[in-house]
């Protein structure tokens, strides 16, 4: 292919900022699509609307050719509509369409479990089934064929093995290459193999040498079998994946197995929003010249947090999803030996039940050195990584990490275990030659967590110029989406060879 070409790109995803988020696929989701727009391809994007989808704020309208549809789920007739809006930045307006069913997503107001009970809703095959059918109904409706559909996780896992075996005679589609892309081995889209019939698919892919892993049905053991090319989102976790049955919870055959194995592209992030020298959320603005202004942020987030006195103690943040993978237990196993540091610790996150009561408790006891908010709030994670002196990321496997790199890009200094997207991004700190840009520990225990800590505080309390000269090798780096969606422009022309 001609470099000079544009391409068309039709970008699958079940969540979008800033319609739907539940974790980073939504910032990946909605930043690589305006790049690309940016750069000069053609880029449409399909996402179902839920429940939790402001229709009137994002002025989502109908299609006349795309109201109505019907296909069959199983036994059952199902009608839907794919309804449009634009996903506007001070650039460009991508095209995207939402997928509108009422039994299936406009009713929920959740993405994938129940918000009580935290299980998982029972026909996610079925929704995402549907999901991947109304993609090819898309293109054929819209007359736009695209030269690449780029799949993400298993939610669009289908989509590849529709391609080939319900759609392979279609001649609308016969040049379509697919990209998938596994944001996270953890989440499988496993289902009952008896409900294999629901899929319209041929008995023979409901085997183990098909879609079958451990005698259930995998939604991303198909998407990483029928795709083009895979990919995930570091060179680490793309390594650590092939060689670590664990983190690719017993699917590194299936990826081992593909012809090029399987490429890594960290993610970049959204430096018009993720920008100390332009953020609404913060205090006060600042960039490298101006880095010393930093602190005014510290003293706005201790005030958010109730914080009285002792301005210049080392003030740690956490953001994150409150479960193991993510170190939470290690947290929780050295809370007490943190609480005897002088510092400030403060918390943002939600996920299990045992954590939230946990930290509620530990605010109860440790007021005076810590405090947390048990929800998601965007302004607070923007005050957090603008305030803090240092970021915790302790988690145990990280495909890429957003956060690590919004840290850096404001002067805060990540605290990270050496995994997956955080080992290619987090480089030690080298007292001797003041080199590196955060502190990593290799050992994933809570003894090595709480040593790192008290290392990194031990460095800030020297209140040296090699405390400022570390914050400036963080705002140095480039995370912009630049890089990486170069990477994917070359991985989407590699597979339209």
């Amino acid at each position: 292919m001609p470099p000079s070409k544009k391409l068309k790109i039709l970008f699958v995803t079940s969540e979008v900022i800033p319609f739907v988020k539940t974790g980073g696929l939504a910032d990946v989701s909605s930043a690589l699509p305006q790049k690309l727009m940016e750069m000069g391809h053609q880029i449409r994007i399909v996402c179902p609307k839920y429940g939790a989808i402001d229709e009137r704020k994002y002025k989502i309208h109908e299609v006349v050719r795309l109201k109505d549809l019907t296909t069959n789920i199983g036994d059952k007739e199902v009608t839907y509509s794919l309804r449009s809006s634009f996903l506007i930045s001070q650039k460009n307006r991508v095209q995207i369409y939402f997928l509108d069913n009422k039994e299936y997503f406009a009713s929920r107001h959740s993405l994938y479990a129940d918000p009580l009970t935290r299980e998982e809703f029972e026909d996610n095959d079925e929704r995402y089934a549907l999901f991947a059918k109304a993609v090819f109904e898309l293109i054929l409706k819209l007359g736009w064929i695209p030269d690449i559909i780029h799949c993400n996780d298993w939610q669009s896992g289908l989509v590849p093995l529709y391609k080939n075996v319900l759609f392979g005679n279609e001649k609308a589609f016969e040049k379509i290459k697919t990209i998938f892309t596994v944001h996270n081995m953890a989440f499988q889209g496993e289902f009952p193999k008896k409900r294999f019939p629901i899929l319209s698919l041929p008995d023979e892919l409901n085997s183990e040498k098909g879609i079958i892993h451990k005698g259930k049905i995998n939604f991303l053991k198909a998407g990483i079998k029928y795709a083009d090319i895979v990919n995930t989102v570091s060179e680490g976790y793309a390594k650590q994946i092939c060689e670590d049955k664990n983190i690719s919870n017993g699917l590194n055959k299936d990826i081992v197995e593909r012809k090029n194995k399987i490429v890594g592209i960290i993610n970049g992030i959204d430096t018009t929003i993720w920008n100390p020298e332009k953020d609404k959320h913060i205090e006060r603005k600042y960039n490298l010249k101006t880095i010393r202004d930093k602190k005014e942020n510290k003293y706005a987030l201790l005030d958010k947090f109730g914080f009285e006195g002792k301005p210049d103690l080392p003030v740690i943040g956490l953001i994150s999803k409150l479960y193991d993978v993510k170190g939470l237990n290690l947290v929780q196993k050295a809370f007490e030996d943190l609480m005897k540091l002088d510092v400030r610790f403060v918390l943002l996150g939600t996920g299990d039940k045992q954590y939230h009561r946990f930290f509620e408790e530990m605010f109860m006891k440790y007021s005076d050195k810590f405090s947390c908010y048990l929800g998601f709030d965007d302004e607070l994670a923007h005050m957090i990584e603008a305030g803090a002196d240092m970021l915790l990321m302790p988690s145990k496997y990280e495909p890429c990490g957003l956060n690590q790199m919004y840290s850096l890009n404001y002067g805060t200094v990540p605290i990270v275990h050496e995994t997956g997207g955080l080992a290619d991004t987090v480089k030690n700190y080298d007292e001797a030659k003041v080199t590196g840009n955060g502190f990593v520990f290799s050992k994933f225990n809570a003894k090595e967590l709480v040593k790192t800590i008290k290392y990194a505080i031990k460095i800030y309390d020297k209140k040296s110029e090699d405390w400022l000269k570390l914050m400036s090798n963080g705002m140095k780096m480039n995370f912009s989406w630049e890089k990486s969606a170069k990477k994917y422009l070359n991985l989407y022309k590699r597979a339209t060879k």
